[in-house]
């Protein structure tokens, strides 16, 4: 069991959960993810590292309300005992001085992504910082990047935000205006990842994308998070999450985003008229 030290709503729809995993906490690498499980009747649930203490041993992990796993875990407050938090999981993201780095982010992204954002920092990079959110009360921590990155562009796309524009879109701005870069890293929902590959490869600029929404089970067992790219299957939990965004097949991958759907909406609706 592993004890909530804190459960807090950052903004609307995204929650901060800090739990104590010392032995998790000990081997922790940017980009790595855990599995948290609630119970025994709940789903296993993989979360990006947002951030981690080592010497309280206690990990940050920052989740979007979306299924009924999710909303289970919002109702958790600090004292309130986990199942399970297993990790560290997954590859850790590639770090290195590249020479500028535009990590590209949004909704549960731009928890998960800072992490990535401060170790690519500091290795020597410049770090610009594209943060992505439907409106402006939905966007967060901004004054965490404010702390190592050079410089900090906020986007938003909702019908009130004319003017504005999503991630990829003031991804463009910036190659547009003439800036080199070395390398970007995105994590976000699916459709933003796909618009940065997008806007990146007629300028055959690296582009690394974290697959974390495609996965269930974490451990390469479900085959749910199985995807292709460079022409071969991959599953995103064991042999990523972080791809080359240009090698993704992303037609492919949205299809099979649709494939639980059903499913997701039938559990939501079970929890909200279900008391555990």
């Amino acid at each position: 069991m592993h004890k909530v030290v804190e459960r807090t709503r950052i903004v609307p729809n995204i929650h901060l959960l800090r739990v104590e995993a010392p032995e998790v906490v000990r081997k922790l690498q940017p980009g790595n993810f855990v599995i948290v499980k609630i119970d025994q009747i709940g789903e296993r649930i993989p979360l990006t590292a947002a951030d981690w203490d080592e010497e309280t041993g206690i990990v940050s992990l920052v989740f979007m309300t979306v299924g009924a796993s999710t909303h289970r875990l919002a109702q958790l407050e600090a004292g309130d005992e986990i199942e399970a938090c297993v990790g560290p999981l997954g590859r850790a993201q590639a770090v290195d001085k590249f020479g500028t780095v535009v990590t590209v982010m949004g909704c549960y992204g731009i928890g998960a992504m800072l992490p990535v954002a401060r170790a690519m920092k500091k290795a020597g990079n410049r770090v610009i910082a594209v943060i992505e959110a439907r409106t402006e009360e939905l966007l967060y921590w901004q004054d965490k990047y404010d702390e190592f990155a050079d410089r900090i562009v906020l986007t938003t796309y909702g019908l009130s935000c004319a003017g504005h524009g999503r991630a990829a879109d003031a991804l463009q701005d910036i190659i547009d205006k003439g800036v080199s870069i070395d390398r970007v890293v995105a994590l976000g929902c699916t459709y933003m990842m796909m618009r940065t590959a997008e806007a990146t490869r007629p300028f055959h600029i690296k582009t690394i994308v974290g697959l974390n929404p495609v996965m269930i089970d974490g451990t390469g067992m479900c085959g749910v998070c199985r995807c292709t790219v460079g022409g071969q299957t991959k599953f995103a939990c064991v042999d990523g999450p972080h791809f080359d965004a240009h090698e993704v097949d992303w037609q492919e991958l949205t299809f099979r985003r649709r494939s639980y759907l059903d499913e997701e909406v039938r559990a939501l609706s079970e929890f909200e008229t279900r008391t555990y």
